[in-house]
């Protein structure tokens, strides 16, 4: 008889205008590494998203273009489908087949609801946990032993760890919120064990202060539901918001003090540049008036000589008329006999000759001052010829640099500081909504303490039995003795905080590297206990970045580089039998060996070589 469960075969992005995205898979060990930023996370997102995760999906740039999903699961038994859902969200197709493009109009589909129903058998929830082995199970919803029916997304946890979920410093049954802490808890058991809660009689709410409470945790229940919600859509990890504001505010000082000096620098060169123009246009101000004095001197002169020629003809001509003696008046033409010498007349030669004489005088003094002016202006002009070039050349250098440099520099850096102003406003406004939660999740804990004290006894959210435990803890020791975990002689469950203790330490206790190894034991931990028990499982697990103590450690204690654990990590995995799926999704490259096994992809993040990404270079 074949297990229960299925494996994912693919997943496909489309788009009308776009060139398919996909990834395909197989039974066994599937690996997805490769550098940064190149869609491994929203890979995992988005099977999530198409296992009835809640819409909408992380809109990064990538996926603008593409407007619907096909991922074709395969059941262990051999029976093969392709959901469809639009990347907005909503309903699902169900088409019987593998198809990596849409299937011809008209093929028979089966529309499935994205919620679970107890009542209605048409939703993906329900198809999914009937091909599991899950189908008509019953979980324990509270301490007072209601019971929900079971959904895929109280399974989904368990089976698909996230980046931000598998280094959380709490128990993998945990995700945060204490209303959902009994159902996942009951969920485990479930799978452990194969027995559900439906047996479990719900116990009756005595008195109208129980009412009144359990109104409230409803209440709180769903504030807690939307502010999760909420904080999702604005952050991937809330725990990191104060480190990240810390750094955003260090790199506001920053770029502060550098967009101060840089604005100090455009207003200095800016100034220059107001300066050397006021300086220019004066300069050609007054070189152009120099010039049109020139000009006008130039003609004035020639008035000036065309005056002394004419001043000094009269004065010669004169001057021969005198020496010629008796004759006729050369001006009235009166005879020598009649002309009145000793009257001042216009006939008066001697007079005119003296006054042409001094005329000429005067004009030679003001030709001489005109003379004096035109050297003056030529050699102002002739200094205005050689600044006014250097003048020009200054200007184009300031505003060469202006323009070129210093003006894109603290364009660049404005956007920058705008940026990350907003980016700060952002995570201001995350962190508040972090802290209300916090806060709403108190006051649900005060009100089961408070309903406890009430009871005069503590109410039991179930538990788990002690050989079941025990079996558990051994196979998790065993998984981490074989990838050669350090000190993984002495593990075992505490049933208390619901997790693991590994060499007398908690697992919550050790760093963020650790506590991402030791999630990934948990979780493939539990796939193969289900498996030789034979008790229900989807039967495939999804990882992403499970050995970050190999990238990224936090300290001596969390390095695990100097081991060989990644070769005996995947070596573990790549061993696992036919009968499961276990997916891998890391930053940095498996050893040699593994690289070459098939289904391995790598996204280079390099357009020239290789595989881009999840999506391709439009």
């Amino acid at each position: 008889m074949s297990a229960p469960g299925f494996c994912l075969r693919h997943l496909v992005f489309l788009g009308p205008q776009r060139e398919p995205a996909a990834v395909a898979f197989g039974f066994g060990l599937n690996i997805v590494y490769g550098a940064s930023d190149t869609g491994k996370s929203f890979l995992v997102e988005a099977i999530d998203f198409m296992l009835g995760g809640k819409p909408p999906l992380r809109d990064i740039p990538e996926r603008v273009g593409y407007d619907r999903i096909l991922l074709g699961i395969e059941t262990y038994a051999g029976d093969t489908y392709t959901i469809f859902r639009s990347i907005e969200g909503g309903r699902f197709l169900l088409y019987a087949g593998l198809h990596t493009e849409m299937p011809p109009e008209g093929t028979e589909a089966r529309v499935l609801g994205e919620k679970h129903s107890e009542r209605n058998a048409d939703n993906l929830s329900s198809f999914i946990l009937e091909k599991s082995g899950l189908a008509g199970k019953w979980v324990r919803r509270n301490k007072w032993d209601d019971t929900n029916s079971l959904s895929f997304r109280n399974v989904a946890r368990l089976i698909i760890v996230t980046e931000t979920e598998i280094t959380d410093q709490r128990s993998p049954l945990s995700d945060g919120n204490p209303n959902t802490d009994t159902p996942n808890f009951a969920t485990f058991k479930l799978m452990l064990t194969g027995v559900d809660d439906s047996a479990l009689i719900a116990g009756a709410r005595a008195t109208q202060e129980d009412q009144k409470r359990e109104v409230q945790a409803e209440l709180l229940d769903q504030l807690i539901a939307d502010y999760r919600d909420r904080l999702k859509e604005m952050t991937r990890s809330p725990k990191e918001l104060e480190d990240q504001l810390g750094r955003i505010d260090a790199s506001l000082q920053s770029q502060t003090n550098q967009l101060g000096a840089s604005e100090s620098d455009f207003r200095r060169l800016s100034g220059k540049r107001r300066e050397l123009r006021e300086k220019l246009e004066q300069g050609e101000d007054r070189r152009a008036e120099v010039a049109s004095l020139l000009e006008r001197f130039d003609l004035l002169d020639r008035h000036y000589l065309s005056d002394l020629a004419r001043l000094r003809g009269i004065e010669e001509t004169g001057t021969l008329f005198v020496v010629l003696g008796q004759s006729f008046c050369p001006l009235c033409g009166a005879e020598p006999a009649h002309q009145n010498r000793d009257i001042d007349c216009d006939g008066n030669v001697d007079y005119v000759v003296a006054a042409a004489r001094g005329e000429i005088a005067k004009i030679d003094l003001l030709r001489a001052e005109l003379i004096d002016t035109v050297a003056n202006l030529r050699g102002e002009a002739t200094a205005f010829d050689r600044s006014l070039p250097r003048l020009e050349e200054q200007l184009r250098a300031v505003s060469s640099e202006i323009e070129t440099t210093v003006s894109p520099q603290l364009a660049r850096m404005r956007s920058s500081y705008s940026n990350l102003a907003d980016k700060r406003g952002e995570v201001r406004e995350a962190l508040t909504m972090l802290r209300t939660l916090q806060d709403v999740e108190k006051r649900r804990a005060l009100l089961d303490r408070d309903a406890e004290d009430q009871k005069g006894k503590s109410v039991s959210d179930g538990d788990l039995p002690t050989t079941t435990a025990e079996k558990f803890a051994q196979q998790v020791e065993a998984i981490l003795k074989a990838w050669h975990f350090p000190e993984a002689d002495r593990v075992f469950f505490d049933r208390k905080a619901r997790d693991l203790v590994i060499a007398g330490k908690a697992r919550t206790a050790r760093g963020k590297g650790l506590r991402a190894i030791t999630h990934a034991a948990f979780t493939i931990g539990l796939l193969e206990y289900c498996r030789a028990q034979e008790t229900p499982h989807p039967g495939f697990v999804l990882l992403d970045s499970p050995l970050l103590a190999y990238r990224a450690p936090e300290g001596r204690e969390d390095d695990l580089r100097g081991t060989d654990l990644n070769q005996q990590f995947y070596d573990y995995l790549a061993a696992q039998g036919s009968d499961r799926q276990i997916i891998i999704v890391e930053n940095n490259d498996p050893p040699e060996d593994v690289r070459a096994r098939p289904q391995v992809t790598m996204f280079t993040g390099n357009p020239h070589a290789g595989r881009f990404g999840l999506f391709p270079i439009a």
